[in-house]
């Protein structure tokens, strides 16, 4: 019986053991989440399909049949990064600028789950599901691709995600769909203290990024909302707003152009290194 028991002991230590070297602390992890603007507007332009680092990656966080890629896979982050009919994201160009800034032995991997026109409300843990009913039968079908429950499914991947590498950061660019909301600091704050509470993590250790929509000098149809982003480090400390003038708009004045979304990108990027203690090497 002793020797029995002494195997059993072995074999799961040999077991925590590997589950500790398969995780890569030079695997730096981000999750992502929003709406349209965080999914990408659809279409890719040639441009961006094309020398993106292979130390950059995304984790699909659904299926991508029409791009050879399943759900929990890591992948060349090669855009879309969200689902198969979105385009081009802020997330694109902030992998590509850390990966070119951050030393050679580290690497860069995105968890992306938005859903165009949501409020925030559809990341609350406890009662997404009220808004939810409330949804478009088209955000219905974007919701029901990650299994009813968007925050569940960033967990769901957070957490396989931490098998590999460790999470250091956390981007949202979301607000629209509650321009003028006073109290949306708040309700990030629910969601970001829930996602560190689930995913294990330390607040002091994982920053939050939060895009500003199109702004005024774009004619930003919902430019009013900035100011309210701008004031998120007022209820979240280890949190920063990421200023979106002079990042082109789209003639509809709610989403980027290719170039806003490759220079806001940058932007994330440009703070985020800082931030985790790294120089920015280069001038993108």
């Amino acid at each position: 019986m002793k020797l029995k028991t002494g195997v059993f002991i072995l074999a799961g230590l040999l077991s925590l053991n590997v589950s500790a070297f398969s995780q890569d602390t030079n695997f730096f992890i981000f999750l992502c989440f929003g709406q349209s603007n965080m999914e990408g507007f659809p279409g890719v332009e040639q441009q961006d399909k094309t020398a993106v680092d292979d130390r950059f990656r995304v984790l699909a966080a659904v299926d991508f049949p029409s791009l050879g890629r399943t759900k929990g896979n890591w992948y060349p982050a090669v855009p879309p990064l969200c689902r198969g009919s979105t385009g081009l994201c802020p997330a694109d160009f902030f992998g590509r600028t850390m990966v070119s800034n951050l030393p050679p032995n580290i690497r860069v991997g995105i968890v992306n789950v938005a859903v165009a026109g949501c409020k925030i409300e559809l990341f609350d843990k406890t009662n997404y599901q009220s808004y939810a009913s409330t949804a478009a039968p088209w955000m219905t079908n974007i919701i029901n691709t990650y299994g009813g429950s968007p925050y569940a499914r960033l967990v769901e991947m957070g957490k396989l995600a931490q098998k590999d590498g460790v999470i250091k950061g956390i981007l949202l660019h979301q607000g629209e769909s509650n321009t003028n909301d006073k109290d949306w600091p708040n309700k990030v704050k629910g969601i970001y203290d829930n996602l560190i509470k689930d995913l294990n993590l330390k607040a002091q250790d994982v920053p939050l990024l939060a895009g500003e929509v199109v702004n005024a000098d774009q004619h930003g149809a919902c430019a009013s909302m900035n100011a309210i982003i701008d004031d998120l480090p007022k209820t979240i400390p280890n949190s920063y707003a990421i200023s979106s003038k002079g990042c082109a708009g789209r003639p509809d004045h709610l989403h980027f152009t290719p170039a806003g979304y490759r220079e806001l990108g940058r932007r994330y990027a440009e703070k985020m290194l800082p931030v985790l203690g790294y120089k920015i090497a280069e001038t993108q």
